[in-house]
């Protein structure tokens, strides 16, 4: 009994070193790869596959003087495009004027993980290494980012060998469905990307909006939960058109995932404790008294029900004058 009890436990100290070093293995590779889509100069063509779509893309990176240039392009249906200039992002998207706004984020059905923060992350997500595989031509190495508090969905990441460019992301629920996939086709490092994207600045594009002021962070409710890591945006408060309802609204992400809280009256519109999944998006609206709340975002149905029920209302009532007005609406 003795002996069998010194075998287990030295089993058991040879593999947690293992396991750990599987998971510094993991870690690294993710650090390399966000590092190489920031610095290389490189273009991705990808699809972007969900139950009832297909969807082909375009992207291309530079690095020039220390600025971000970027180009996201639809590759199917009418034009559209999104187009980074160092920390300003134009939208370009048939049936609607184009704009632009300061950002150094652009935002769009992008490769996942190409600029998150890893450091930050790996609070609240594992990295654990799968072992190899290959994807469009190339070896990859296999990296599984899974939540440590199971509240939120996962990913499978395939990360190049050579480029260390992420090359396939699955999108994983907590049953192990696949929700999306992002797979590239083909992808290209070179320097004369950097030349192409340079071409950006002698084209005229949208100035940048102005947007109007929005109220203080003060409130009329609060979140008692969300899961770890998921940190507010500005408060934004607007009107909508026809109905003259203000609605409040804030979004709150970890990095990786995020979602949306709105808030106002209730009336013969509102909907009544429906939650509605399609693929990764999930839509949940309950009612609190004479107020409507509605999470939207990237999380599992459990989850979003777990927010909008944590909600509580203090005394201060929304102040309709301080309500942008609808056709100035900040969306999150």
């Amino acid at each position: 009994m003795k002996k069998f009890l010194f075998s287990a436990l030295v089993l058991f100290s040879l593999i947690q070193p293992q396991a750990s070093a599987e998971e510094n293995s993991a870690e690294a590779l993710l650090h390399q790869m966000n590092h190489a889509s920031q610095h290389l100069n490189y273009e991705l063509s990808y699809i972007l596959i969900r139950k009832s779509s297909i969807e082909p893309l375009l992207y291309r990176h530079a690095s020039i003087d220390n600025n971000h240039y970027a180009h996201l392009v639809y590759l199917s249906g009418p034009i559209r495009e999104t187009i980074r200039r160092g920390e300003e992002v134009s939208y370009i998207e048939p049936g609607a004027d184009p704009f632009s706004i300061k950002s150094g984020h652009l935002v769009g059905p992008m490769m996942p993980m190409l600029e998150s923060d890893i450091t930050q992350l790996s609070q609240y997500y594992d990295f654990i290494s799968m072992g190899r595989a290959r994807e469009a031509g190339s070896p990859t190495q296999v990296v599984r980012i899974v939540p440590k508090d199971g509240q939120r969905y996962s990913y499978l990441l395939w990360v190049d060998e050579k480029s260390k460019l992420p090359l396939r992301a699955d999108l994983l629920d907590r049953d192990g469905e696949v929700l999306e996939q992002f797979r590239a086709i083909s992808y290209r490092v070179s320097d004369q990307i950097a030349t192409m994207l340079a071409a950006l600045d002698e084209v005229t594009l949208p100035d940048v909006l102005t947007l109007p002021k929005q109220p203080s962070n003060d409130s009329s409710w609060s979140l008692n939960w969300t899961p770890s890591g998921f940190e507010p945006h500005p408060l934004n408060r607007y009107k909508v058109a026809m109905t003259e309802k203000v609605v409040e609204s804030q979004m709150y992400s970890d990095g990786l995932f995020s979602f949306s809280v709105y808030v106002s009256d209730t009336d013969a519109l509102s909907l009544k404790n429906q939650i509605v999944r399609q693929g990764r998006r999930t839509l949940q609206t309950v009612i609190n008294g004479d107020k409507e709340i509605t999470v939207v975002g990237d999380i599992p149905p459990p989850t979003a029900i777990k927010i909008a029920k944590s909600i509580v209302f203090n005394s201060k009532a929304v102040d309709n004058k301080e309500a942008a007005p609808a056709t100035e609406a900040v969306k999150p």
